[in-house]
């Protein structure tokens, strides 16, 4: 197994050709940024040339470069990472026949699902304006502690976005990507940060709406559909083709929210998340 440097260069390896082969990252961005910022420090690993195995506390990234699938390796690691008994998650980011296969023999079951949804940026939006006594304007340096409030208040049942920290958001403005100006926050007249809708281009032609946001004290008042609708046409100013978006296949308001502005989801754009939830080893 493969430690310190060339370990990370190794998963760097595997994460790009899986992106090459698969079109998505077997890594989440949470686990993208912590390597790239801490290294291995406080992970469980098992690396090899052609994959690798990544425990963090009771979450599993596992991955495989598509050279060396159906050899046995995806097994062999999962056999390492899984020794150790207790609740455990694992994402298959594009569920993967393999993925699932690993899922069963190793008792994880499936329990969620994040859709991946799209929209061609030609498609005409409709009008959204704020109501009475709300503007939207662009995020600035000093309103960091009021959106990590509100991004904790409206994500406080989601473990991922929930525990976004000052470090995590530091972070993430630190890519190359972050542009003040895709950052929008609906304010009320006094100053309150009520929602935000924080937007992402990949590149030229692709832009993300990366979390839209709203208070629980602001809710119910159409904000939501607001930002939304002002981050897609932030983004048709610079030019992208399409639009993606990541959401739970089970939050109803939010699919109706985003299919009646255009987007759609295909199935092959599924990321499927596996939970063990014994205390008690698995045997293969």
């Amino acid at each position: 197994m493969l430690t310190d440097q060339p370990a990370l260069d190794a998963i760097e390896q595997v994460r790009r050709a899986g992106r090459e082969h698969d079109g998505t990252d077997p890594v989440d961005e949470a686990v993208a940024l912590r390597l790239k910022h801490h290294g291995l420090a406080g992970i469980g690993a098992w690396v090899t040339a052609d994959g690798f195995a990544l425990r963090r506390d009771t979450a599993l990234d596992l991955a495989v470069a598509p050279a060396a699938r159906g050899r046995g390796l995806g097994g062999a690691l999962a056999e390492r990472a899984l020794a150790e008994p207790g609740p455990l998650t694992a994402w298959s980011h594009g569920d993967h026949p393999a993925a699932a296969a690993l899922a069963r023999r190793w008792g994880l079951a499936r329990t969620r699902e994040l859709w991946v949804m799209r929209r061609p940026a030609v498609v005409p939006l409709p009008v959204a304006e704020p109501p009475a006594g709300v503007r939207i304007r662009d995020y600035g340096t000093g309103d960091a502690e009021a959106l990590l409030a509100v991004n904790a208040a409206a994500f406080a049942h989601h473990p991922e976005q929930g525990s976004l920290d000052a470090t995590g958001l530091a972070e993430r403005m630190a890519e190359p990507w972050f542009d003040p100006a895709g950052l929008l926050l609906a304010v009320s007249e006094e100053g309150e940060l009520l929602g935000f809708h924080w937007t992402k281009q990949h590149d030229a032609s692709l832009g993300e709406v990366y979390v839209v946001g709203v208070s629980p004290a602001a809710q119910g008042r159409g904000l939501g559909r607001v930002l939304t609708v002002a981050g897609l046409q932030h983004l048709a100013a610079r030019g992208v083709t399409e639009v993606l978006l990541y959401v739970e296949s089970d939050n109803s308001p939010a699919l109706r929210l985003y299919g009646g502005l255009g987007f759609q989801h295909a199935p092959a754009d599924t990321h499927v998340q596996y939970q063990r939830t014994d205390l008690g080893e698995v045997s293969p």
